[in-house]
């Protein structure tokens, strides 16, 4: 008899095999489970059974009891018999595991308690097996289960080990708040479902993934430009160490910490704080300080990118570390960033006698970012554009943070998230440029001023120091958009400040 071409594709065609496994989680605490077996497939049962589930009420039975169970037993005070098992071991129990080397014995006691009603788990045997132990994620109140089916325990243990290193322990913080905000929703269940997809959409944004081989190419260029940094730094060092010099250096170094040293460290202090709780304007908040204290134009613009180096070189490093750089973006803005801050260090080192004319133009810049930073707090959410010519961002990012002493996080960052980029990778890649940004910068500056500010930089570095853990402390704490607000505020009326009193010395 023959057959028809449909037929045959229906005989040829297989369903593929899944996972039909249904799961759940169990409250062991009010279960009675019997554990057969005592050797160290029981003592890694225990120890996945006591870690969930620190109240299981576990009670075990084995022939031979080794050292190392019968201390666990011991220390999570579990009744224990060393023995054989019996028929009536099973009575008012509702689990089972047997853990024990004798498949015709496990046999027997998994076809004891199918008779019995009650389910059982035979180590290693999965077709004796009415559930797994699944490997399984927990962080906090967050509990992934992982099943391979009974296929690989092997696997399910690989992917415990990427799971955990994909969700941070924050996410126990996360899952407390969203409680707290869900007790206060208010309407019936479908507005409640509403409003919480709303603050959850977040986290279901799309990711830019990342190649193996994009991320060693840009730790490679990583490693490159740190060694070339560290030679040039190396250079200017060593250029300024002489025999004469290092005579006086302890004195020298002594003259630094004075009243003025304490004033710097307040700016620095003030500006980490600042970038603590915002991720930008450590550079506008620092210049504008140093601005309103005479310091000039060039100069705290050189001190304060100098000082960055060393904060935006951490920070990057971070984020390169924890996978949040978008190889793609950056290196579209690391060349054109670089060229844009060499260009404005340059050309501001070059008018540095024409300081008292510069102030109010970087003042007026300063007042300008700091509405930026307004318009950001209080602007609602519209529809966004994604960014395009990203270089030439970036150039106009770089000269303007050399120039202004700030605005390379103000300006690139904010332009790329209002043109709907992944928030994540977007500070990410550029932090990890902004290094680069304010090394080049840096470096300019000290080729055309030389290094005449290192009391500037001290002050900077060390009250940063001081304010990074309290800044990163508060920064969950309090609102950003009301601290953005205060933030542009302050900025706006210091470079106001500064305006008027340089203003009737030009008329």
């Amino acid at each position: 008899m023959s057959t028809t071409a449909g037929e045959e594709r229906d005989e040829l065609v297989q369903p593929k095999e899944h996972n039909t496994l249904f799961p759940i989680f169990l409250k062991l605490e009010n279960l009675n489970l019997l554990l057969v077996g005592g050797g160290n497939v029981a003592l890694e049962k225990l120890r996945a059974i006591f870690q969930n589930t620190p109240k299981a009420k576990v009670k075990l039975v084995g022939r031979e009891v080794i050292p190392a169970v019968e201390k666990f037993l011991t220390e999570h005070q579990v009744p224990f018999e060393q023995r054989a098992f019996r028929v009536e071991d099973l009575s008012g129990v509702d689990l089972v595991i047997i853990a024990i080397n004798e498949k015709a014995v496990s046999a027997e006691i998994q076809r004891e308690c199918k008779e019995k009603g009650i389910l059982a788990n035979v180590a290693d045997t999965p077709d004796f097996c009415d559930f797994y132990l699944g490997s399984v994620v927990q962080k906090g109140n967050l509990k992934i289960a992982i099943s391979t089916n009974g296929k690989s325990p092997t696997i399910a243990k690989r992917v415990k080990d990427v799971l955990n290193d994909t969700f941070p322990n924050e996410i126990d913080e996360v899952l407390e708040n969203m409680e707290k905000i869900r007790n206060t929703l208010e309407g019936d269940f479908s507005d409640k479902v509403r409003q919480l997809n709303d603050i959850t959409t977040v986290l279901a944004v799309k990711t830019e993934p990342e190649t193996p081989r994009h991320k060693k190419t840009v730790q490679t260029i990583l490693y490159v430009a740190a060694s070339i940094c560290l030679m040039v730094l190396g250079h200017l060092l060593f250029s300024y160490i002489t025999y004469d010099h290092v005579n006086t250096a302890t004195t020298w170094v002594t003259n630094q910490f004075d009243e003025n040293l304490l004033i710097y460290m307040l700016g620095g202090f003030i500006a980490q704080m600042i970038d603590g709780a915002l991720g930008m304007a450590y550079g506008v908040s620092a210049t504008t300080f140093l601005l309103s204290f005479g310091i000039s134009p060039a100069a705290a613009s050189a001190s304060v990118h100098t000082s960055e180096i060393f904060t935006s070189g951490v920070s990057g490093l971070m984020h390169l570390r924890f996978g949040n750089v978008n190889n793609k973006l950056f290196r579209n803005l690391l060349l054109p960033g670089v060229v844009g801050a060499i260009t404005g260090a340059y050309i501001l080192s070059s008018l540095e006698d024409y300081s008292h004319f510069l102030k109010p133009i970087v003042s007026a810049y300063t007042l300008v970012l700091g509405l930026i930073i307004i318009r950001k707090a209080l602007l609602p959410k519209i529809k966004k554009k994604k960014t395009k010519n990203i270089g030439i961002l970036a150039i106009i990012g770089g000269f303007l943070d050399s120039i202004g002493g700030g605005g390379w996080g103000p300006i690139v960052t904010s332009t790329l998230l209002a043109g709907g980029r992944n928030a994540r990778y977007t500070i990410g890649s550029v932090n990890l440029a902004e290094f680069f940004v304010a090394f080049s910068s840096s470096v300019t500056f000290i080729l055309f001023l030389g290094m005449n500010h290192f009391q500037i930089i001290l002050g900077l570095i060390l009250g940063g120091s001081i304010a990074a853990p309290i800044a990163a402390r508060l920064a969950s704490k309090l609102p950003v958009k009301t601290i953005m607000i205060i933030v542009g505020l302050v900025v706006i009326l210091v470079s106001l400040y500064n305006i008027y009193r340089i203003a009737p010395k030009l008329l």
